[in-house]
Order: C-alpha cells, then structure tokens, then sequence
C-alpha cells in the first residue's frame, strides 16, 4: 500500500512531528500552574528544594502525539480517496490496523493518566495493559492470524523449519504489551531516564526501520516510521523540560504511552523480537528486579536511589530484612545473587545479629553499587551511555549474530 508513495508519506509525517515538537515545547511550561492547582504536583526527593513539581506530563505529549496522526489518516488514504477507491479498491485492511493502533495508545494514555491521579495498585498495572492490546490482538488475528514462527537452526532437527504456536502466540504479544508498558516505569526515578531511555529506543528503531526500507516487508516499516516519527519529536520535547534539574515529572502516563506505542509498533509491523533487543537494559533490571517485583524479597514502595544532601549525590536505596522470615525461593535468590555478587549485602545486623541489609534490586541501585555515590545528572548520562551500548549490540545481534540460528 505505501510502496508507491512512501518519501511523500515520510516526508509529509516528518513535517507534522516538527510542528509537534513545537507545539509541545511551548505547551508544557504554559500548563504546569494548571497542574500545579489541580495538585498534580510531586516533591523531588533528590533535591534540596521542596519546590512543586507538576506530574503527569506525559498526557500533553499523548494528547499531541495523538492529534498529530489523527491528522494524518487523511494523508494516508488520500490517494484512494481523491480517485474514487472508497468502496473498491480501499485498503480498509489498513485503516483498521490504523484505527485499532491510535486505540490501543489513547487506551494507554487515559490508563496511564488515572494511574497518575488514583494510583493504582500493581495488579492493575499488569491488567490494564493486557485489556488496552485486546483491539491490537484482534486486529492482528483478522488481518493476519499468522502464527507461525520460523525455528532457529539449532532446534531444526527436533522441532522442523517453522512451528505454529497457535493461542501461545497472543499470549506471547500481550505479554509483550504489558512488559513494554511497565519496563520503563520500573527504571524509573531519576531526571530524564524515563524520556531519555524512550529517546534512545525511539531512535534505535527509526535506525532500524530505515534500514530495512529497501527490504521485502518495506510497508511495514513505513508504518513503523508513521508513529515513531511523531513520539520521538514529543518525547524530545519532554525531555528538555524532565533533564536534570526536572521542570516536570513525566509521571506513568508517559511510561505506559511510550511502552503501548514500542508494543503497538512491534506487533503490527512484524519485529517482536528485534524490538526486545533494543530492550535489553529494561529486561535485566526487570530480570534483577523478580525478587523484590514478586515479594520475594521485601519490596519498599520506592526503590529510589538514596539522597544525601550533604554531598549533593545519590547513592544505593537499601531494604534491610531476617532471612528467616523469607520463604524458600526468597532465600535461594538472596544467596544466589550474593554469591554471583550482583546485591552489596552486610549480614548479622540488628541487636540478635539476625537482620541483613543490601541495595533494593534494581539496575540504578546496582551501578550505584559498583560506581559509588554519584551526582544526579552524572547517574542519568552513565545509564543512558548503558542504553546506547545496548542499542549497538542490539544491532549486532540482529544483523550479524543472528546468521548463526536464522537464515538471513
């Protein structure tokens, strides 16, 4: 469908996310006393000031983000609307897969915003996602309803050349969406991570998507193009206002929008797989974070890096504990990660000498572990240089590794 007339479509959709960069840098500052008064507003704990900080900024960017490419359906479809195609020759295929997209993330978006203003409880951030993929999932399963994948070479002799997962496949995808829509939020909490890791991926699949517009399945990718274009020019906007030191807090609004549009955009266009190697610093805090995540292991309510404002640093959060009240899977994981030393743990603490203490479980807490305390600003650029090392292996898996298990 694109083929014939993708450089005006990508030109045409460059243009509109200038005008949303625009649009959204001058906005935000004008709506945060409107925040602020609404008291949607935080206190940055790793500051010194107690000034008042609106949250939720993420909606703005999601509302921008979707007026933009409801602006341009029209674009899309304007070749089979100017010639009469509307009921022949129409691509409704299309427009579905459009319209179900656009859904899905406004879905999200409101989610995400009554998160912000109700917070939910952890149950309903793991429900919420899954019921916002439903129309994705549909979609895919009329259009589509392929679900076979292509086995890696190795298990060829056991399992054939492709095998069909069948409902295993969906399954797969809405875990997919409610993995995308939480990694984000749980490396979280310091100026600028949230947008600048969303940046990074943002851009890594843009690289990619260009690359492989000369390939078999360039539609797809132009679709890709269509609404990551767009996020990358709010986000960028965001980020100005969240660096160090933070105007506004993006809030959860902004990691679920983000996290939908990556799934939203993996699913449809066919790259599940290449778009979780862009995630790979998001999978090993999440993969580091289980113990805690799954109550394992006592989990505070904020894992936050700890502020000292003597030293104007952050260093470790700690979460202090007996072992013995842990069950057994909980203990077996204290040990292992001790052992592998991935946790700073100190033992035979508290008066019976039976507490123990180490840094809470995630990925901040981890290179504060190994870096010492470290400044706010300087903390963000280390993890996001992490993200952008990620990002180039990433592509070297895709392109070079991946001749060892797939026929390329």
């Amino acid at each position: 469908m694109y083929a014939a007339n993708q450089s005006y479509l990508l030109l045409s959709n460059a243009f509109l996310s200038i005008i949303a960069f625009i649009v959204t840098f001058r906005l935000i500052p004008r709506f945060k006393q409107m925040f602020i008064k609404a008291n949607l507003f935080g206190i940055d704990l790793s500051k010194t000031t107690k000034v008042k900080v609106p949250e939720a900024q993420g909606v703005l960017c999601g509302a921008i983000y979707l007026l933009v490419l409801f602006l341009f359906i029209p674009v899309v479809f304007y070749q089979h609307i100017a010639e009469g195609k509307i009921l022949q020759a129409f691509p409704h295929e299309r427009l579905v897969e459009f319209i179900s997209a656009l859904l899905s993330i406004c879905c999200m978006i409101f989610l995400g915003f009554a998160d912000d203003v109700l917070d939910l409880r952890w149950r309903h951030k793991l429900l919420l996602p899954t019921m916002a993929s439903l129309p994705l999932l549909m979609v895919y399963f009329v259009n589509f309803g392929s679900t076979t994948i292509i086995v890696p070479k190795p298990l060829r002799a056991l399992l054939g050349y492709d095998l069909n997962l069948s409902l295993l496949y969906y399954v797969y995808m809405g875990m997919l969406a409610v993995f995308c829509t939480n990694a984000i939020n749980i490396l979280a909490g310091i100026n600028g991570l949230e947008c600048g890791q969303s940046v990074i991926i943002s851009i890594s699949v843009i690289i990619f998507n260009l690359i492989e517009l000369r390939g078999d399945f360039n539609n797809d990718h132009v679709f890709s193009l269509i609404f990551m274009m767009p996020y990358l020019a709010v986000t960028l906007a965001l980020m100005y206002y969240n660096w160090y030191p933070s105007a506004v807090f993006v809030g959860d609004t902004f990691c679920y929008f983000s996290g939908m549009t990556f799934a939203v955009v993996a699913i449809l266009s066919h790259f599940s797989k290449t778009m979780l190697l862009f995630f790979i610093p998001q999978v090993l805090n999440f993969i580091y974070s289980v113990p805690q995540l799954f109550h394992f292991v006592p989990c505070p309510r904020h894992r936050l890096p700890k502020f000292d404002a003597k030293t104007n640093k952050l260093g470790m959060s700690l979460v202090k504990f007996r072992v013995e009240d842990l069950g057994l899977f909980g203990r077996v994981l204290v040990r292992l990660f001790a052992v592998l030393r991935i946790i700073d743990i100190k033992y035979n603490l508290g008066d019976d000498g039976k507490f123990v203490e180490c840094n809470n479980f995630t990925l901040i807490n981890f290179i504060l572990s190994i870096i010492g305390p470290t400044h706010e600003r300087s903390l963000t650029v280390i993890l996001l240089a992490f993200q952008v090392f990620c990002s180039i292996v990433a592509f070297m898996i895709r392109y070079q590794l991946s001749r060892l298990f797939y026929d390329v």
